[in-house]
């Protein structure tokens, strides 16, 4: 019992590096460049994640999800951080990094649409607030504005855009990984493919040359150690701790996410985007409450039928 709530507190503390994250890759880029800045993070991560989890042996790995699963990580990690990176100040790095987080609802409408995950209606009305939420975020001081969003987002397509296909990639990635990954963990080589996508796009671009300090490497060890100390918390938590309680926990992302993000890169935040940020996190726990009610009517269900 005492080793399934010292994993389960891993697991939490997992979620607390991953909230961190927005805020520390601003901090990186803002020193490093976007481009330069994320391959050292992901290059530092992935030294970690050797030394933590090691390197996976290819042979024991379906090659479909060997394929798959670089193609879409990759991906979404390089929308993840080029979105923060390419923003124009802590506060948009801050609603593109909201943006992102419509990750958990976009996941258990894909689980629901392709894996045949079970759920009911609640999921609706959980899918549209994290939506509204988000319309709220970007809508700026006045809340739901909806000419305020979308000069908003013209100010800059790219990070705003980047951010949307790396929700929806991420989604994409934890729906076909959990049908073709066969219990195996790539996850030390998924992030060493994405340094390299990242040193190959900063060599080959018209990308400016780093800057470094003092206080560019604080950020970079601490971006990296969170990126790398997450994922291998996080695996502990989910294979010895209680997956309910963390499961439930990662919904609450985006609001420590924007807290630690704003204390971070010194960007006051609005009551409108505190009223956005809490649609999102409702709506991704309403998603996770109707795909949990339907699996327990469902189980109820068929134990009537056995007796």
């Amino acid at each position: 019992m005492k080793s399934k709530r010292n994993a389960t507190l891993i697991g939490l503390i997992a979620i607390l590096l991953w909230s961190s994250i927005v805020g520390l890759i601003r901090g990186v880029s803002e020193s490093l460049g976007a481009t330069g800045g994320a391959a050292m993070m992901y290059t530092v991560a992935s030294g970690l994640l050797l030394l933590t989890i090691g390197f996976p042996r290819l042979g024991e790995i379906p090659r479909r999800y060997l394929l798959w699963g670089s193609i879409l990580f990759v991906s979404y990690e390089m929308c993840l951080a080029l979105s923060i990176g390419y923003a124009n100040s802590g506060r948009q790095a801050i609603e593109v990094g909201m943006v992102n987080y419509l990750w958990p609802s976009f996941t258990i409408l894909a689980a629901i649409l392709f894996n045949k995950q079970k759920s009911n209606l609640l999921v609706i009305p959980g899918f549209l607030m994290a939506i509204l939420g988000i319309c709220w975020v970007l809508g700026g001081d006045q809340g739901l504005d909806l000419a305020g969003m979308v000069e908003n987002i013209k100010d800059n397509p790219l990070s705003y855009g980047l951010a949307f296909s790396g929700a929806a990639i991420w989604a994409a990635y934890c729906t076909v990984t959990s049908r073709i990954a066969g219990g195996k963990n790539g996850i030390t080589l998924f992030f060493m493919l994405t340094a390299s996508v990242l040193w190959a796009k900063y060599l080959f671009g018209a990308e400016a040359a780093m800057a470094f300090s003092y206080q560019a490497m604080i950020y970079l060890v601490l971006a990296a150690s969170a990126m790398g100390f997450g994922y291998a918390a996080w695996n502990v938590g989910i294979l010895h701790g209680n997956v309910t309680i963390l499961a439930g926990a990662s919904y609450f992302i985006p609001v420590v996410s924007a807290v630690l993000s704003a204390m971070l890169l010194h960007a006051p935040l609005s009551v409108s985007f505190w009223q956005g940020a809490s649609m999102v996190c409702g709506g991704s726990i309403l998603c996770w409450l109707a795909t949990r009610g339907a699996g327990q009517a469902a189980r109820r269900t068929q134990s009537a039928l056995s007796k």
